[in-house]
């Protein structure tokens, strides 16, 4: 069985919420006895788990990073069961898809997969090459919603694109240079849209395989925004119109 490391309050609570019996050791900062590790524990006491006291400097060897908060897990990696064709064959409300083209940073990913969690994105979609895959540092930015929210990498982007066209989904890429702003678009229908890495933006031909390209206004001074952010001004306004 593989097992894979997450840390963190929200990820870990996440973890607990939807499948305890997938966590295989829970370790915790025996030293931490504030309100928050309190109400955590009171989770995996309900859980009926049993937690494995440690020190900081042994939570930092486990995951890398002194930013664990004192809760660190091992836990069985949970396949996803469907594929995108099946995810898509599934929805019964117009598709909202996030396409995520060069995406290295796996601080930028966690930020977009809790964007798209809270904006209610069907999955998040990324090529193999030239991107991160969900890993522990993902799965703390995330919050939780690495465990919750669909994210396949597909190893021939242009290809799904094209296919996701084949269903009448629109594909929707963002572009500093678009003559169409975000807000002249609408977004009400079966949408994917792709954003590419900061700075460099989206590859030649992911840009080619899109129907329309929009641009984010932006008033000051500088160029453009960071990809979370940018994800999550284009997908609260597919929302906000979809609510509308």
């Amino acid at each position: 069985m593989s097992l894979k490391l997450l840390f963190g309050f929200h990820a870990v609570t996440v973890r607990l919420k939807v499948a305890p019996k997938s966590i295989r050791e829970l370790h915790v900062d025996a030293t931490r006895r504030d309100q928050r590790m309190k109400q955590f524990l009171a989770k995996v006491d309900e859980a009926g788990l049993k937690v494995i006291e440690s020190d900081d400097d042994k939570l930092q060897k486990m995951c890398g990073t002194h930013r664990h908060q004192g809760v660190v897990a091992r836990v069985e990696v949970i396949q996803q069961t469907n594929s995108l064709d099946d995810l898509l064959d599934g929805l019964t409300e117009p598709a909202l898809l996030l396409v995520l083209d060069g995406i290295t940073d796996p601080h930028n990913l966690g930020a977009c997969l809790r964007v798209a969690d809270g904006a209610g994105v069907h999955a998040v979609i990324a090529p193999k090459d030239h991107a991160v895959g969900i890993n522990a540092t993902v799965a703390k930015v995330a919050s939780g919603a690495a465990e919750t929210v669909p994210y396949f990498m597909v190893t021939n982007l242009a290809r799904t694109l094209a296919e996701l066209k084949e269903r009448d989904i629109w594909v929707i890429g963002t572009s500093d240079n678009a003559p169409a702003s975000l807000y002249q678009t609408d977004l009400r229908g079966p949408t994917a849209l792709v954003l590419g890495a900061e700075g460099e933006g989206m590859r030649q031909l992911t840009r080619k395989n899109c129907d329309a390209l929009v641009s984010i206004p932006m008033m000051g001074s500088v160029d453009s925004l960071n990809v979370s952010v940018a994800s999550g001004v284009c997908l609260y306004e597919a929302r906000r119109q979809r609510l509308g």
